[in-house]
């Protein structure tokens, strides 16, 4: 019929993309979960890891961008202060507000663990046994803070090797002066390239989510959940009111800004870490959220969101009072106030000897069990639901370190207050 087109599959796709990214993402959450729950009870659960690829392939992706992002990112944000006060200032601030986030938030999880008693009752019996690496010693983080190889650094990731690595090179080029700023156009360009590579992959950021979250729910359903389901609880409700509390509660004490507009704006890199349990993994996601939604400037976000990703573990802390606390219970162990204060102290200092460490949330726990004499056994009962504690814990850490970095920012006067209160209209680059 004349004047009658076919739908153009732009046309088709226009009511999903004009979504925001956030809704898109919540969206194939949902969908994930739900089919990830119906192939596990339907005993096709094998479909579910044939699923996982496709999220694999979108996690590839964003970790392809970690060690590119990190490195210019810092570079032109250290370069363009200009300012070794200011420098010294950002890394203070930034070092106090992780640190001592993260002692409130083991407090917390030791709190509702004291409060809930989930290894009350429990038998854990003749548990298995595991193996669990050993943490670095404080003179072993220290100087492996200090590449001895620069180009080795890079190829193996290694996250705080390459920002000490990173801020060093921007220094220099501030010391340069005029001579430098060649090399600091390039890095400024290069800053622009890979924000542009980025938003090109956070697109397909709801396609990943999906995948994963059908392999996660397709592979330990509901029936693995029910015997630990009070611990699994307890660790989720306790990031919750660490992040309602203590976020919302030092954005508005300190920095006279709205908590619900920051929990707007940090919804995108919260949801992804929480499917993708990876806090580096998701840094390019947070770095943009920072810029566009909640309007930090990038000299901030490129030196305070790399770093919390590496050392932030404010949901791993407050797992590991819950989890040690269970295990104490279960054992029938009973742990005074100084056994309290050794946990809080080992926790909050093990944060950073950790970082960057494959694994660290079951080596953090090893460490602490063992700073107040608690059975290492108890860590392989916590390994079975540790992907599921991992999810929650891992949402955590990213939502602190967007928080941080409003902080520093407004303490700063590096944010855009406008953005902030905007609400974000961060969507997909397929748009």
């Amino acid at each position: 019929m004349a004047g009658t087109q076919a739908p153009t599959r732009r046309g088709i796709l226009s009511p999903w993309t004009r979504l925001p990214l956030w809704k898109q993402i919540f969206i194939a959450l949902v969908l994930g979960l739900s089919l990830g729950v119906l192939l596990n009870q339907t005993g096709h659960a094998d479909l579910a890891a044939d699923i996982k690829p496709l999220g694999d392939l979108f996690i590839r992706g964003i970790k392809m961008l970690i060690v590119p992002l990190v490195f210019i990112s810092l570079v032109t944000g250290v370069a363009s202060l200009n300012d070794m006060a200011k420098i010294g200032r950002l890394s203070l601030k930034t070092l106090v507000l992780y640190l001592g986030m993260t002692a409130v938030a083991i407090t917390l999880g030791l709190g509702l663990a004291s409060l809930f008693q989930p290894g009350v009752g429990i038998d854990l019996g003749s548990a298995a046994s595991v193996d669990v690496r050993e943490p670095p010693t404080a003179v072993d983080t220290l100087l492996g803070l200090v590449p001895t190889n620069a180009v080795e650094a890079f190829a193996e990731g290694n996250v705080l090797q390459i920002i000490v690595f990173a801020i060093l090179f921007g220094l220099s080029i501030t010391l340069v002066g005029e001579k430098a700023r060649p090399v600091k156009a390039f890095f400024d360009s290069a800053a622009d390239i890979i924000y542009r590579m980025t938003s090109i992959i956070i697109s397909f950021t709801p396609y990943g989510v999906f995948a994963l979250m059908t392999w996660v729910a397709g592979t330990y359903g509901l029936a693995m959940l029910a015997p630990l389901a009070k611990v699994i609880g307890i660790v989720y409700l306790g990031c919750l009111l660490h992040a309602v509390v203590v976020y919302g509660g030092l954005l508005r004490l300190l920095a006279r800004l709205n908590p619900v507009r920051y929990f707007q704006g940090s919804v995108e890199p919260i949801m992804l870490a929480f499917t993708s349990t990876s806090s580096s993994g998701t840094l390019p996601v947070t770095m943009m959220a920072a810029e566009q939604n909640l309007g930090v400037k990038r000299s901030v976000s490129s030196f305070v969101l790399p770093l919390g990703a590496t050392i932030n573990m404010d949901g791993t802390a407050l797992y590991q009072g819950v989890c040690a606390l269970f295990i104490a219970q279960a054992y029938g162990v009973d742990l005074g106030a100084a056994e309290f204060v050794t946990i809080i102290l080992t926790a909050t200092l093990g944060s950073i000897g950790t970082a960057g460490v494959p694994g660290a949330g079951l080596i953090m726990l090893s460490l602490v069990l063992t700073s107040v004499g608690l059975p290492l056994e108890g860590v392989a009962i916590i390994a079975g639901i540790d992907r599921i504690l991992d999810m929650a814990r891992t949402g955590l850490n990213v939502a602190g370190d967007c928080a941080v970095s409003c902080l520093v920012a407004k303490s700063e006067k590096e944010l855009d207050e406008d953005v902030f209160n905007t609400p974000h209209v961060m969507r997909s680059s397929l748009a």
